[in-house]
């Protein structure tokens, strides 16, 4: 994808490591001289490379890196590490060449080196599942903070270095961007480092050459079939997470039949946590109260241990992803008692969840939220949530990504026309897909709902919210669905500026709403 894409995050200062020691330490094939070769840092993108850096070259759907290794060169790369097939096609670009079987396998333990991120590494937490696992990320770190540890984050929105934020590529780096910002994080004395690791991360080896001191699972809905066979599959790539070489212990939530599967399949010790009265789990979440500017919640242990505090984000799921926040510290070492201290002190748990229902509007006219939720079972959980606190009707805006798992179109839009009063569907990413025949997907599955809402079509988006905010009156909410915290569309392979929240506050200033 081109245009807009935020910038690798490198340590600032680097002692380079010579390649023949890395070669003869990790015992890896190498051709040609490696005498005197120093390296500096590492990336799998050629317009990333810079001065002292060995280029990662790895086969992709059409092409192989090593067809760029003159490219690489020309940026100041230093070596290639590649497989048998890049090392011919790279025969003749005139730098050391180092062969492995599979790089993306191999990257993780080699920029661990490179970087040096296994001296004195911080602490980590690691979070899977479909959803939750951003909303917990920062729920976890906000604790942190309140504890007075100096923190790192690294999600689907953001990046967090000892308080500084940066935008994010994906939702879980490459290895090499990964133990790149670890080393950042290190050098401003972060002590905690809190990491969302997709499937797909686990699948391509994006964590490799990190072992995780607490892992913590969500939960698991249909998502992401576009990239795996079925959901067994799916499943399989989380449960990877629960395996001793990347992790020591795990946090596993009951509130999906698939919580259960893990506990029973995972090679790690695992405790156990429950939103949804399971009394099999260890721990239990139960909101005590809602409110639409928090959701009170106690925790409590089959052991007697309590926690009663508040999170800052409206809906039951957000109290579960916060419960398993606290069990994840408990497990990695903090004091139930020092935790309760520190949020009865700043009475609840201070932290912003960019794009996770985040309300947008004044104190007048239709409540309006943006989310990132694009999956069946995030509409579900955040309409309910915003139906809580809505006294009027109801106003759902949603569109679906292109090139993506077009099998879950239907049930999202089943499950809005399901949840909401007026349904405006319009475009999200398109990517190369047609958006009008996406949009006609999620409009068959929408009017399939007997008794289904008031349905309309609008495009671009742009368009679609100043429509909702115009058919608002006071007392009704808006939920504007997918964008979320996402400051681009992706409309073929361009990254065009777009903010939900800029669009949104707009709509409501052109109508007349005070913010």
């Amino acid at each position: 994808m081109t245009g807009n894409i935020p910038p690798v995050i490198r340590p600032e200062h680097v002692s380079p490591r010579s390649l023949d020691i890395l070669v003869s330490e990790l015992g890896l094939r190498s051709i040609g001289n490696l005498r005197g070769v120093e390296i500096s840092g590492m990336t799998v993108m050629t317009r990333e490379v810079t001065a002292g850096d060995m280029f990662v070259a790895v086969r992709g759907a059409n092409r192989h890196g090593a067809e760029f290794a003159a490219d690489a060169r020309a940026n100041g790369a230093v070596a290639i590490l590649t497989d048998d097939d890049g090392a011919v096609i790279a025969a003749e670009c005139g730098m050391p060449i180092v062969v492995v079987e599979s790089p993306r396998t191999t990257l993780g333990d080699i920029a661990r080196w490179v970087y040096r991120t296994d001296d004195n590494a911080p602490q980590y937490f690691g979070i899977t599942g479909t959803n939750g696992k951003t909303s917990t990320s920062y729920l976890l770190e906000g604790i942190l903070r309140q504890m007075g540890i100096t923190t790192g984050l690294s999600t689907t929105a953001e990046r967090h270095i000892a308080g500084e934020s940066y935008v994010s590529r994906l939702t879980t780096p490459e290895a090499s961007e990964l133990h790149a910002l670890i080393a950042r994080m290190k050098e401003v004395a972060v002590r905690a480092v809190v990491i969302e690791v997709s499937a797909q991360a686990l699948t391509h080896n994006r964590v490799s050459g990190i072992r995780f001191d607490v892992v913590g699972f969500t939960n698991l809905s249909h998502d992401h079939l576009d990239d795996y066979s079925d959901m067994d599959d799916y499943f399989r790539a989380k449960r990877a997470l629960f395996h001793p070489e990347i992790a020591r212990r795990g946090v596993v939530s009951l509130d999906t039949a698939w919580g259960q599967r893990i506990v029973e399949e995972s090679h790690i010790p695992v405790t156990t946590i429950s939103s949804t009265g399971d009394t099999s789990a260890f721990w239990q979440v139960e909101v005590t109260e809602d409110d639409p500017a928090f959701t009170a919640f106690t925790l409590t242990s089959i052991d007697g241990v309590s926690i009663s505090t508040r999170e800052p984000v409206i809906g039951r799921h957000m109290a579960a992803n916060a419960g398993l926040a606290l069990v994840m510290l408990i497990e990695g070492g903090y004091e139930p008692d020092a935790i309760a201290a520190a949020l009865e002190r700043d009475n609840g748990i201070q932290a912003y969840l960019p794009g996770r229902t985040e309300k947008v509007s004044g104190d007048r006219g239709p409540n309006v939220y943006v989310d990132f939720g694009h999956s069946p079972d995030a509409f579900d959980h955040t309409l309910a949530a915003v139906r809580r606190f809505t006294s009027g009707r109801t106003i759902m805006v949603f569109g679906a990504d292109g090139d993506r798992d077009a099998s879950k179109r239907f049930d999202m839009a089943r499950v809005a026309a399901e949840g909401c009063d007026i349904l405006i569907i319009t475009d999200h990413h398109p990517r190369f897909e047609d958006p009008a025949a996406i949009r006609a997907q999620l409009l068959d599955a929408a009017r399939s709902v007997a008794d289904g809402p008031e349905i309309f079509e609008e495009s671009p988006p742009e368009n679609a919210i100043r429509l909702a905010v115009s058919l608002a009156r006071e007392g009704d909410s808006i939920l504007w669905a997918g964008p979320g915290h996402q400051d681009y569309r992706d409309i073929r392979g361009e990254r065009t500026r777009y903010s939900a929240r800029e669009l949104a506050r707009s709509a409501l200033a052109e109508a007349g709403w005070s913010l």
